[in-house]
């Protein structure tokens, strides 16, 4: 069987202060925002620093009652997820679906940069909540 998994999307990480952020990975790096955008459907604002062909995602909360808000308020700042890309976001999810594994997604969703996506449960996963982005064609 070849992977679904095609490459790293990205790496996200939940902070507080997302220009702080954003100027502490321009002052130690040099790296600089490729993207950023408001995705009101998950209540937050990301940052995107590309790194090869993947990207460091940068994540605050808009609202208080969006996941990275209670993620931020148990957890703290730090690793919130990690995204790999696929091909097809929609047979993806269902191979994870018909292995009996739980996801927070049942179907794929509208993503940031037009992408479609869809997140597998940290329980099912090793505690490590996981993304998989589909790319637009």
């Amino acid at each position: 069987m070849d992977s679904l998994l095609t490459e790293i999307d990205h790496v996200a990480i939940a902070v507080r202060d997302l220009d702080a952020a954003i100027a502490w990975y321009a002052e130690v790096f040099g790296a600089e925002v490729e993207h950023r955008e408001i995705v009101e459907s998950d209540g937050v604002e990301e940052a995107l620093v590309r790194v090869a062909d993947s990207y460091v995602q940068l994540l605050t909360p808009t609202r208080n009652d969006s996941p990275v808000a209670k993620y931020l308020e148990k957890k703290g700042e730090g690793l919130h997820h990690v995204a790999y890309r696929v091909a097809d976001c929609a047979a993806a999810l269902e191979a994870v679906k018909a292995s009996g594994y739980r996801v927070i997604d049942q179907t794929p969703r509208p993503g940031s940069r037009a992408t479609t996506v869809a997140f597998i449960h940290p329980k099912a996963s090793f505690g490590t909540l996981i993304e998989l982005v589909q790319e637009s064609a």
